[in-house]
C-alpha cells in the first residue's frame, strides 16, 4: 500500500478480525497496532446515516454491544467499507478515521458513553 494523502500519517500495514467479528486490529507502518470492538466501529460510523449531513443530525446508535463485523471490503487504496451483523454497511472508513478513531477511543468511548446515558439509552439490544 502506498499513502497517498500524507507521507506522515500512519498507513494500515495489516488489518485482521478477531474473536468472532467483534475485534478489529490494525497495525500501521510506525508500529502503532490498536485493537478496536466491533461495537465502538459501529456506533462511529462515519456513515452519512450515522453521522449525518452536520454535526447537529448525527444519529446516537444504541443497542450495538453484540455486533459483530462480517466482512471486510477494500474500496480503493485508502478506505475499507466494514460489514455489520446488523445490516449497516454504509460507512466508509478511510485509514486516516480509524486512526483517529484509534488515538481517541478513551475520550470517544466516554463522551459516548455519557451521551447513552444522558438519553436513556443503552448498549444493550431492546
Amino acid at each position: 500500500m502506498t499513502n497517498a494523502s500524507s507521507p506522515a500519517a500512519p498507513w494500515p500495514t495489516e488489518l485482521r478480525l478477531s474473536d468472532g467479528g467483534r475485534a478489529l486490529t490494525i497495525a500501521f507502518d510506525n508500529g502503532e497496532r490498536h485493537t478496536l470492538s466491533a461495537e465502538y466501529l459501529r456506533v462511529e460510523s462515519p456513515s452519512a446515516e450515522v453521522q449525518g449531513h452536520a454535526p447537529s443530525q448525527r444519529q446516537v446508535q444504541f443497542g450495538k454491544r453484540h455486533v459483530t463485523i462480517t466482512q471486510i471490503q477494500p474500496t480503493g487504496n485508502y478506505a475499507v467499507r466494514l460489514l455489520f451483523s446488523d445490516g449497516h454497511s454504509t460507512g466508509i472508513y478511510t485509514f486516516s478515521w480509524i486512526h483517529d478513531l484509534a488515538v481517541k477511543r478513551e475520550a470517544k468511548w466516554a463522551a459516548y458513553e455519557a451521551e447513552l446515558a444522558a438519553k436513556g439509552l443503552s448498549r444493550d439490544p431492546r
